[in-house]
């Protein structure tokens, strides 16, 4: 019996032994494996690693054999494609910049002395504006087609039928239907535009070489004082008498001047 009890305490022993060496080797097993994963370095890092070393070295190698010591340029097609937002951004920075750089070059630019300007009208240009030469051999067209209701008369007086008197007349009076298209004479610069109680609406024209002329008893005025016009241009068109010229019905007046002093329009009409 005794014998018996030692033989299984015996046995009892033999399998604690053997259940603590499983245990010892699972455990050896166990830390042999982390160590190995511990010491195993993630491939795709490796791999990216020599790709920046790769890289590294073929751009250390373009630096070392350029000739001429100049930095490589990298191709366009390996530059980082930028976003909208940060190419609007340079841009506006470039536009801000030039900006800058204009308003600064015409602050230190010297003073220039603009050129006399010309205004333009009747479809000439500015830059090709003729120049106005009427001379005593120059001829004018008429502004209108009609017989001359009052002559020009300023060493004798004439009768003015509205009027009912005797006067001297610095001009002449055409007869004209009303809206009649009425046109410039000769080639000219208006001078100045205006209304008149005896004439109406009118235009003043300078024909150069101090010949000046006065068109009246216009309506809806086709031009702009500083206007450039040529012989034909549409002035306006024929208006109502003012009260002056009722008997005389619907014309246009006419005068002219050289040198600040009335003469005839007859003698320049063609």
């Amino acid at each position: 019996m005794k014998e018996r009890l030692n033989q299984m305490f015996k046995d009892k022993l033999f399998l604690v032994m053997m259940v603590l060496g499983l245990l010892t080797i699972v455990a050896a097993a166990g830390v042999a494996t982390m160590q190995r994963k511990g010491s195993q370095q993630n491939p795709y890092l490796e791999m990216q690693d020599q790709g920046n070393m790769i890289a590294e070295e073929q751009m250390n190698g373009t630096l070392a054999g350029e000739s001429n010591a100049q930095v490589a340029q990298v191709p366009k097609e390996t530059e980082t494609a930028k976003s909208p937002e940060v190419e609007n951004r340079n841009q506006d920075t470039v536009v801000a910049e030039q900006t800058y750089e204009v308003a600064q070059n015409k602050r230190t630019e010297p003073a220039k002395t603009a050129p006399q300007a010309q205004e333009a009208g009747s479809g000439l240009d500015a830059a090709s504006a003729f120049v106005l030469d009427f001379t005593e051999n120059s001829r004018m067209m008429w502004p209108v087609e009609g017989n001359v209701l009052l002559d020009y008369s300023m060493e004798s007086t004439i009768y003015f039928p509205t009027l009912d008197q005797y006067k001297c007349n610095p001009g002449i009076v055409i007869q004209g239907e009303v809206s009649t298209p009425v046109y410039a004479p000769a080639n000219a610069r208006v001078m100045a535009t205006g209304v008149n109680e005896e004439i109406g609406n009118f235009v003043t024209l300078d024909l150069g070489n101090d010949y000046n002329i006065v068109c009246g008893q216009l309506k809806e005025l086709a031009v702009t004082k500083g206007e450039y016009l040529e012989k034909g241009h549409l002035l306006g068109y024929v208006a109502e008498p003012t009260k002056y010229y009722t008997i005389e019905g619907s014309n246009i007046y006419i005068e002219m001047m050289h040198q600040g002093k009335t003469v005839d329009p007859l003698d320049y009409m063609e």
